[in-house]
């Protein structure tokens, strides 16, 4: 399986790249070092999210990596942003405009993995070089970071088939993946079929378009109707704003009580209803080390120094092959192991999980 990114390694070529960055700048005006920023750190660094319907990217992914860009630059280094929307044609747009802005560094994590490889190769030809952040997008990128998602989807399996029991075979199972212009959602998919085939009873699957959770309640709504409320076991959901949806359709339709449903992103709202009975599980990503690889990736490459020290994986796009790649590991998160992950690590307060209405429930788990 995929390596392990431990602590050591980043801090290791933190450690390196500091050097790298003292050596070559200079104090005051100075002359100019070696590498694409002329030595002083002042890159300038392209960040190109995806859509804001999922609620990690602008609370996390955006800040982290401009904090991190920060501390290897020395503070000069600048994170120039724009977020899609959603939307493949306009993420293209954003792209070329800095291309055109002449950025050392394009960092993309892609709304469609196909129709961004244009931009892409635009950015190759401007002697841009890019990062798939996230997402593997198509085209001639030089380095990818993004967690194990096979490896999420089985955690996501293996969850759900714990919290079924001998249930996994005798009703039935909703898969509710991602959409299919997402290569990680092909992903889940596999890791979670890897798990599910042949030991539970899937009854209907849907690919939901661009991962909106009223596209899951729709599709949940539509499976409910077609296996019947009492048949439904148990609901596989890719990510935690799709649960949301998925959980809103059982209980509209008077589903009682609520059958396990897995999630990812261990969103707030997410969280919560882990706290409160309604959702089963979430996968936690830690996205501190994620944006943290990337941002590393990003100024070493802006630098015309090597990638190799913080390499733990090699990885194949269709139009790319050997893709260098920092992988990371993800967990379960469940009722009994929230104050372990999602607090411990400082992604959420007690204070923030536990509102009002979910005061003895905190409690019944240990949130106080």
């Amino acid at each position: 399986m995929n390596a392990y990114l431990g602590r050591a390694p980043v801090a290791l070529a933190v450690a390196a790249l500091a050097v790298t960055l003292t050596a070559c700048g200079t104090t005051e005006a100075g002359s100019a070092g070696s590498g694409g920023d002329g030595g002083d750190g002042a890159v300038r660094i392209g960040l190109l999210l995806p859509e804001n319907e999922t609620a990690r990217y602008e609370k996390f992914d955006k800040p982290l990596m401009e904090k991190k860009v920060a501390l290897l630059t020395l503070g000069k280094g600048k994170v120039l942003y724009a977020n899609a929307g959603g939307d493949a044609a306009r993420q293209s747009a954003q792209a070329d405009a800095m291309i055109k802005d002449k950025v050392d560094v394009l960092v993309i994590d892609a709304v469609d993995s196909k129709a961004i490889a244009g931009a892409v190769t635009k950015a190759k030809a401007a002697g841009i070089s890019v990062v798939a952040y996230d997402r593997l997008a198509e085209g001639p990128i030089d380095a990818y970071t993004s967690f194990d998602n096979e490896d999420v989807g089985r955690v996501q399996g293996k969850a759900l088939l714990e919290a079924l029991g001998d249930k996994a075979r005798n009703g039935k199972i909703v898969m509710m993946n991602g959409a299919v212009t997402d290569p990680n959602a092909a992903s889940f998919k596999t890791g979670a079929r890897s798990v599910l085939d042949g030991k539970a009873n899937i009854g209907k699957e849907y690919d939901t378009v661009e991962w909106k959770p009223e596209n899951a309640n729709t599709n949940m709504a539509a499976a409910l109707s077609a296996l019947g409320k009492d048949k439904i076991v148990g609901v596989y959901s890719a990510n935690d704003g799709m649960a949301g949806g998925i959980i809103t359709a059982l209980k509209a339709a008077g589903v009682s009580p609520l059958p396990p449903v897995t999630g990812q992103d261990a969103e707030l709202a997410g969280v919560r209803r882990i706290v409160a009975g309604e959702q089963y599980m979430t996968v936690y990503k830690p996205y501190a080390r994620e944006a943290e690889a990337a941002a590393e990736l990003a100024v070493l490459l802006a630098q015309g120094e090597k990638i190799d020290g913080i390499i733990n994986q090699v990885v194949s796009s269709p139009t790319t092959k050997r893709i260098p790649a920092v992988l990371i590991p993800g967990m379960s998160v469940t009722r009994d192991n929230i104050r372990s992950t999602v607090v411990l690590d400082g992604v959420y307060t007690i204070d923030e999980i536990c509102t009002d209405a979910l005061k003895a429930a905190c409690q019944e788990t240990g949130l106080k």
